[in-house]
């Protein structure tokens, strides 16, 4: 019996000579040794929008990461520019309030019809002189709809009919945005109740919540509520104005930018220092409520911004050293996320519309009451987000909702449409875009289905340990490459588009690997093929892809049932599977049609309502996957589609073929004498075989037309003789 071979090396220069005695011993010690010279390893680089460069990322405390996200102003549906990050609540909330109590009076029809068209004159207006196009689009849209909606009642209204209920709902429906302009302007100072401004956030507040868990997206740490830090944000605008870089105006507390931008230890609009004196920019930053003549004037400089606001008729109030008032946009996160994270953070992140004048405003405030330059050691804005190239915005009525996406697209899908993007760059959300979005999932969702397919078929506890070919060898060298590929792309400023598709690959290699050992009616190597599906699903995972505790691919069934239905039912379908097939076998052996209909029916026609795919294989057993059963009916309808396409051009091309030969036998049957003589337009003059000789004007016919209308002439006369020829063979 052969032992294992054993190869010696001599060791050289690798002994001490020592003497005892008078004799000469030799003593054995290790040789020396080096260690590896290694490689570099990839850091985490993050496109840092203070610098507008990517930056290697250095926590200020270790592995403890202090991060703020601004999130939604809640005053409204959350959208899919919400899911991609994680604008007035006052103004929205009080118009809603007004809104509604219109709607309890119960106006007749004319009332309604009255105040729409007086409310229509000031938004006719408004509509007139506003220029920013995408601003002008969405006005537009809604007079039209209003436009719409009035002609039915004024009809019911002039001709003294009551008009139908339908008719006021679609009307106050379409004209809500106006009227609610038209009574807030009318009735808004009215409006004094603190619980008011509070209802609208709290309801949109629950809604957002149940749409991010929809998506899988995990809740913060600590989540802070404006209304719930008043007293620190009155503490914090009090610490700036006691370091001398806010002053008080007429109950308002504004910050004072040009006595911060010339301390040497400090530096206004980090972010953008080019939109410094940007009114339009920092008008929109203030808000509506903070425009007018009288707040601007209080201001020694137009750049500076509201800390504290003096609350007007129909505002929100708390008390304050300044009397009664409510905090400005820009102090609600610096003083919540200081409260919480303290005088530094590691990351701040939010929208890149934000940039400009809310960030800025926020790092300067902010360091001007922790007297610091390092606030925010790492800003990250996301890119926005299209419909069609336009920016989705709630106050431009150009939005989808979470919930409208999620009706149309699973969570898993709206997740991979992010993924496949640049977090900083803009996502135009449309049909190619979630159309490569499901591709990539129904590609990656397949490969896991064939995994597990191999992996259930028997083997011993030896028997997974196959020997690597040159073929499983390459396949894992490319597996370790990849995986290389993907940290280092996450590591670049965390480029998810650029790890999927290093993914993408992976998955692709692995399907040729696959193929070719099916092709060669060999199995695949179960354990290599296990940890590549292993790591993909745990990557999927980590982006929040895949939910559930399934060790390989995405769940299966619905919530709840996903994690032991694969294990339930598989063993009763792979007897299933099995019987079917030796039924098969025996159908087509006794040659007994209506047991293989049976058996194509089972697959094509039942199982795929239950969620089951099977697969037919030549030469190999039947492969039982789990699919979802939408998956596998919309697979049927395409399937089904694709063949009624392809039996329709069958269809037409016999048709055509059809009318060919029809026409040929038509032409078969003129007589080479006939041919030329119904075409009197062209020729005037036959001779005795029907052979033109002349013109329609009489000219005798050039010899090179003669010659050309001879060949026409001969081939008639031959296909006249095929005609007779068939005809006397009964054809």
């Amino acid at each position: 019996m052969w032992g294992p071979s054993l190869t010696y090396i001599p060791l050289a220069f690798c002994e001490e000579r020592s003497v005892s005695s008078g004799l000469q011993q030799l003593r054995r010690v290790q040789p020396p040794w080096s260690p590896p010279e290694g490689t570099d390893v990839s850091k985490l680089h993050l496109y840092n929008s203070l610098t507008r460069t990517k930056e290697v990322f250095v926590p200020q405390k270790g592995n403890k990461v202090l991060w703020y996200c601004c999130g939604p102003t809640v005053y409204d549906a959350s959208h899919m520019g919400h899911a991609s990050t994680v604008d007035t609540i006052i103004k929205r909330a009080r118009q809603n309030y007004l809104l509604e109590q219109y709607g309890e009076k119960k106006p007749s029809p004319s009332q309604i019809l009255q105040d729409v068209l007086t409310a229509r004159t000031p938004f006719k207006a408004k509509l007139a002189e506003t220029t920013d196009p995408d601003k002008k689009q969405m006005l537009e849209r809604l007079d039209a709809a209003v436009d719409a909606a009035l002609g039915p009642l004024q009809v019911a209204v002039q001709s003294n009919a009551a008009g139908d209920t339908l008719q006021n709902q679609v009307l106050l429906e379409e004209a809500k945005d106006l009227l609610s302009d038209w009574l807030d302007s009318q009735f808004g100072s009215q409006v004094t109740e603190n619980s008011i401004f509070s209802l609208l956030p709290k309801y949109w507040e629950g809604e957002y919540h149940k749409d991010m868990e929809a998506l899988n997206v995990l809740p913060p740490d600590v989540l802070t509520r404006v209304s719930e830090y008043v007293p620190e944000i009155v503490a914090f605008v009090k610490g700036i104005v006691d370091n001398g870089y806010g002053y008080e105006s007429n109950g308002s507390v504004y910050f004072d930018t040009a006595k911060f931008d010339s301390c040497p230890a400090h530096s206004y609009a980090k972010l953008v220092p080019e939109a410094v004196g940007d009114q339009k920019a920092l008008q929109e930053g203030e808000g509506d409520l903070s425009i007018s003549a009288d707040r601007l004037s209080e201001k020694r400089s137009q750049n500076d911004f509201a800390l504290w606001k003096a609350s007007k008729p129909g505002e929100p109030s708390w008390d304050s050293p300044w009397g009664k008032g409510r905090p400005g946009w820009h102090i609600e996160c610096s003083a919540m996320a200081g409260s919480i994270l303290g005088e530094s953070m590691d990351i701040h992140g939010g929208g890149f519309d934000l940039c400009f004048p809310h960030h800025d405003n926020e790092l300067a405030q902010s360091e001007a009451y922790f007297e610091n330059d390092h606030w925010v050691r790492y800003f990250l804005h996301a890119g926005h987000l299209t419909i069609a190239g336009c920016k989705m915005s709630k106050s431009l009525k150009n939005f989808i909702t979470i919930k409208d996406a999620l009706a149309k697209h699973t969570a898993r899908q709206l997740r991979l449409a992010f993924l496949m993007h640049s977090w900083k760059d803009t996502l135009d959300y449309s049909n190619n875009t979630m159309e490569s979005a499901i591709q990539y999932e129904r590609f990656i969702n397949e490969f896991f289905l064939n995994v597990k397919d191999i992996l259930r078929s028997p083997t011993d506890i030896t028997g997974q340990f196959e020997k690597w070919e040159a073929e499983e060898i390459e396949l894992n060298k490319s597996f370790y490459v990849k995986k290389t590929s993907v940290h280092e792309a996450l590591c670049d400023n965390i480029d998810t588009r650029s790890a999927l598709e290093e993914m993408r690959a992976l998955v692709g290699q692995s399907n040729t690997y696959m193929a070719a050992r099916r092709s060669a009616k060999l199995p695949p190597n179960r354990m290599l093929l296990q940890s590549i599906a292993l790591y993909l699903t745990d990557m999927l995972k980590t982006f929040g892809a895949i939910e559930g505790s399934e060790p390989i691919g995405f769940p299966v069934g619905g919530n709840g049932q996903n994690a032991d239905l694969e294990s339930t039912v598989m063993p009763y379908l792979s007897v299933l599977s099995d019987f079917r097939e030796d039924v098969r076998k025996i159908a087509r052996e006794k040659k007994v049609t209506e047991l293989l209909r049976l058996c194509d029916e089972l697959r094509d026609d039942t199982l795929p309502e239950l969620g089951v795919r099977l697969e037919d294989r030549d030469g190999l057993p039947t492969s039982v996957k789990l699919v979802d059963k939408e998956t596998l009916l919309k697979e049927r309808e395409e399937k089904k589609k694709m063949e009624d396409e392809k039996k329709k051009k069958k269809e037409e091309a016999a048709r055509k073929k059809q009318e060919q030969e029809m026409a040929k036998l038509a032409k078969m049957k003129v007589k080479p004498s006939e041919m030329f003589r119904s075409e009197t337009d062209k020729y005037s003059n036959f001779d005795e075989t029907g052979f033109p000789t002349h013109d329609a004007e009489g000219k005798e016919l050039s010899k090179g037309l003669a010659k050309k209308l001879r060949k026409l002439y001969e081939a008639q006369e031959k296909l006249y003789n095929e005609y007779l020829q068939s005809t006397q063979n009964g054809s």
